[in-house]
């Protein structure tokens, strides 16, 4: 899944242009280089971890300002955090992340749920396609459904589900509005 979400956010990272850095995404005040950044940081931030660094380490990751070679940087990251997923000896081994102590499996969901809820945020603020894989949709929405009631108060993912939505909409639109995300 990991290989997959990568490969789809990459495919949609390929269309954004230099002009289209600092467009606005869906992600609350963050521009498209802002966006990239994160998903560069936050994969750099999974090589540190499954290395043993600390909380603090990982969180001053985060300070970085965003560098002029944003895009080669992303895509830098991206391959490091897959190296550091297949080299990972211990899937039971506790990574301590800012939102707290979690085994490397958990670590690598949260970095599947990452890049393809992001695929989505950068395919929307620069016009392109914005469906996602289907068993990327199904894999994260199964994930973060059991949080259905209290994902709006965990501070990254907007307000949370709308409440709008019928039993029957497509599970990708289902995934978008439980992320606060309102096509």
């Amino acid at each position: 899944m990991l290989a997959l979400s990568t490969s789809n956010f990459l495919s949609v990272l390929d269309l954004v242009t230099d002009d289209e850095s600092a467009l606005p995404t869906p992600c609350e005040s963050w521009s498209v280089a802002d966006l990239i950044w994160h998903v560069a940081r936050a994969s750099d931030m999974t090589v540190i971890l499954i290395g043993g660094a600390s909380k603090q380490e990982a969180t001053d990751l985060f300070k970085i300002a965003v560098p002029p070679d944003v895009f080669a940087q992303c895509r830098r990251a991206l391959s490091e955090q897959a190296s550091a997923f297949a080299n990972a000896r211990d899937r039971e081994f506790i990574v301590h992340h800012p939102m707290g102590d979690v085994p490397v499996h958990q670590l690598f969901d949260f970095r599947i749920m990452d890049l393809t809820l992001h695929a989505w945020d950068l395919a929307r603020a620069i016009g392109a396609s914005e469906e996602l894989p289907d068993v990327l949709v199904t894999h994260v929405y199964g994930r973060l459904l059991p949080l259905k009631e209290v994902i709006g108060q965990i501070g990254i993912f907007g307000l949370g589900p709308s409440q709008d939505l019928n039993d029957d909409a497509p599970t990708q639109l289902k995934l978008l509005d439980l992320t606060g995300r309102r096509p």
